[in-house]
């Protein structure tokens, strides 16, 4: 019997990163999932996903703290070889993420840094210090927004990081070819998830706002996007590279 391939998902206790997960299990791939805070949510999707009939592991990580990544990198290795008995393995999913809606005049540098460490910079070493350990065949999927596109007062910072990925992502697909290793961006539009505070769902006036801009009516659920990152960590993706796909609804077209 062939080992299941293993994909390890960034910010996998809630929301967005949640659905990843197990829609990536449903496609017979383990998966190691991260959570900032929430241990026992954490757990509970890794039961969720062995239910599904594939090994789950949960391991706690902060974006925020761009010092912790070397030690989560050994963790990584750690677990690799303690609860999968190998030293590889095969996706890595840049999910986890933070939000704010803030206007661009009202930006301080504080903020700016830390949407920096997590949503760019993290990203780019965590990618960086990981891909030793990744197989050929394998993926990267980062995950941006469909603010990259269009614009959302408030999210000058955020959606300004989500580009440097995209254009990341580009020269992670060119320079890793050589390697097997496909890299892709989904880039989500407006979802009702607890993402930012819960913006959209506690929002009503918000949630019908972002509706009416889209020709399907309504904002997405986290399950409109897990299936498309699950996708891109099968062969039937294996000739998408260096690719934006943008899983909005069409908003704003």
């Amino acid at each position: 019997m062939l080992k299941a391939k293993i994909a390890l998902v960034t910010g996998g206790s809630r929301g967005l990163g949640k659905d990843m997960a197990l829609s990536i299990a449903r496609k017979g791939i383990d998966v190691i999932l991260t959570y900032r805070t929430n241990e026992e949510e954490a757990g509970k999707v890794a039961q969720e996903i062995e239910t599904l009939g594939q090994k789950a592991v949960v391991l706690q990580l902060d974006m925020s703290h761009f010092e912790s990544l070397n030690n989560f990198v050994e963790e990584v290795k750690k677990t690799l070889n303690t609860q999968f008995s190998t030293g590889s393995f095969d996706f890595l999913v840049n999910n986890a993420g933070m939000g704010a809606t803030v206007p661009f005049m009202e930006v301080t540098e504080e903020l700016f840094d830390n949407f920096l460490n997590v949503h760019f910079k993290g990203i780019y070493f965590l990618t960086q210090k990981l891909v030793p350990f990744m197989n050929p065949g394998g993926a990267i999927i980062n995950i941006s927004t469909g603010t990259t596109r269009f614009s959302n007062p408030g999210y000058s910072v955020y959606a300004s990081m989500k580009g440097a990925i995209e254009v990341f992502t580009k020269y992670v697909a060119k320079e890793l070819g050589v390697k097997g290793i496909r890299a892709n961006v989904v880039a989500p539009g407006p979802i009702e998830t607890d993402f930012n505070k819960a913006a959209i769902r506690s929002n009503p006036d918000m949630k019908a706002r972002l509706s009416s801009l889209s020709p399907l009516g309504r904002v997405g659920n986290a399950d409109d996007i897990g299936g498309v990152v699950a996708f891109l960590c099968t062969d039937d993706a294996k000739w998408i590279n260096g690719q934006r796909l943008e899983v909005s609804g069409g908003i704003n077209i």
